[in-house]
């Protein structure tokens, strides 16, 4: 046995640096067989990781959402008096929370963007796929204002209107609930629209096929026909670009590529 006060590595026999840990443990807990509970406690650690890490992301994004409505607040403390004499009051929040979002993009996903010049200079409309969160959409709004100094707004589902906290967010970015009349007439003022056809139901039924789930949301999908967009569009560049079926394993290696996508 080995005092309190003597090395592991003392004696006739000596101890690794874990099994010295879990000897000092159990010597200052008072635990008998601790190694048993520490093994317990790896195990579920092992059986819980994939869940803890499913939950990450969303967790991450809700945290960026509210410090995003944070400094909105704050920036707007420290800039009331020139709100009464500026057209562009919010110009310098919208370049913040858009190096904040796309620096997530960066570094989270290594987000990329392509095809940026057929953007056009006037009216556009932009239609994505809703995945179970839609940070791309977020940082394709970021980029597009950080590379070409352009505005998109975007069209969201009523609840998001009944979030907590997010008047702030939602009154500065121009986002909308989406009436066709509503999304007709900002594009008629010159505005790039982002929409999701699919929405909430594609976000939450949607799976590692990446199928578009449009159903009969005959709205959205009015706005995209006048606008002489296709569905088959969209599901070609899902084809072209991303592996089918999705893999997170996989995704994750690739992440740490540094060779860029062709376009």
């Amino acid at each position: 046995m080995i005092g309190g006060n003597e090395s592991c590595t003392a004696g006739p026999i000596p101890m690794s640096y874990l099994t010295c840990l879990t000897y000092i443990l159990g010597e200052w807990t008072g635990v008998e067989h601790i190694e048993d509970y520490l093994s317990y406690a790896v195990y579920l650690l092992w059986l819980l990781f994939p869940l803890a890490v499913v939950f990450l992301l969303p967790g991450v994004v809700i945290i960026l959402f509210y410090t995003s409505i944070l400094l909105l607040h704050i920036y707007k403390r420290k800039n009331e008096l020139k709100e009464a004499y500026s057209n562009d009051f919010w110009d310098g929040a919208k370049q913040m929370l858009a190096t904040l979002w796309d620096g997530h993009g960066r570094i989270w996903h290594g987000y990329e963007l392509h095809g940026v010049k057929n953007i056009p200079e006037g009216p556009g409309l932009i239609v994505f796929y809703h995945g179970a969160t839609p940070t791309d959409c977020i940082y394709f709004i970021a980029r597009l204002l950080i590379e070409r100094k352009r505005i998109c707004h975007v069209v969201a589902d009523h609840f998001v209107f009944r979030l907590p906290g997010f008047k702030i967010l939602l009154d500065v970015h121009g986002v909308m609930h989406g009436p066709k009349e509503e999304c007709v007439s900002a594009l008629k003022k010159g505005c790039l629209l982002a929409i999701a056809p699919g929405g909430v139901r594609e976000a939450l039924f949607s799976d590692e096929m990446y199928t578009i789930i449009w159903g009969n949301r005959k709205g959205f999908a009015q706005v995209a026909i006048d606008a002489k967009v296709t569905k088959a569009a969209l599901q070609a560049l899902i084809e072209k670009h991303q592996k089918i079926p999705g893999n997170i394993f996989r995704a994750l290696m690739e992440r740490f590529q540094t060779q860029k996508k062709d376009d």
